[in-house]
């Protein structure tokens, strides 16, 4: 029987793993792409940052819980790119299977506070999840323009594939959005999306 301290750091050994997941955005450079790790770390890094451009009060602890978990599947399910509708939906059961494996590995308590909270960033109900999966989804366009992401530009997205991804951060915060289009414009001058 593992003590609760070796639970917690084989869970934590096992997250290493998430530094060699790697994902469509880049690094400064364009020396190799972004890993899921730090992607994790971006976006919370923006949770605490832009927190004032959320309409209600959130628990911020909650939401960067979220975010430093909500890609932690990663490590056994992969990532899957967000244009790809037909492999995000397939990999659902392998992204559950990743979550109990994972969250699997702590005491119980943590176990069940961590899955919850994976499962209401996925189902994106509260203000919190909200508030972290419009961050999710803005991440990549900011990635795109600062980096000048070489790699994004071999998948040849169109600006109206990107905008009807994305176009649920309006829900969420008016400036965000203007932003976000502002950015989407910008990197299509770039060359990084086709103006379609």
């Amino acid at each position: 029987m593992h003590t609760r301290l070796e639970q917690q750091m084989n869970f934590i050994f096992e997250l290493e793993k998430l530094k060699v997941v790697y994902r469509q955005n880049g690094t400064h450079g364009n020396q190799r792409r972004e890993n899921s790790a730090e992607h994790s770390w971006h976006v919370s890094m923006m949770a605490l940052v832009l927190r004032e451009y959320c309409t209600e009060k959130i628990d911020i602890e909650k939401t960067l819980t979220m975010l430093l978990i909500h890609d932690v599947v990663e490590i056994y399910a992969g990532d899957v790119f967000l244009y790809d509708d037909t492999a995000r939906e397939k990999i659902k059961p392998a992204e559950r299977e990743a979550a109990h494996k994972i969250f699997g590995l702590l005491p119980e308590d943590q176990k069940d506070y961590f899955l919850s909270l994976w499962e209401e960033f996925e189902k994106a109900e509260s203000k919190e999840a909200q508030y972290a999966l419009v961050l999710d989804n803005l991440q990549p366009l900011l990635n795109h323009y600062a980096v000048q992401n070489r790699n994004i530009v071999a998948k040849k997205l169109s600006k109206a594939q990107i905008v009807a991804k994305k176009t649920f951060i309006k829900d969420f915060s008016e400036e965000l959005w203007h932003f976000a289009l502002r950015i989407i414009d910008e990197s299509v001058k770039m060359g990084l999306y086709k103006d379609e």
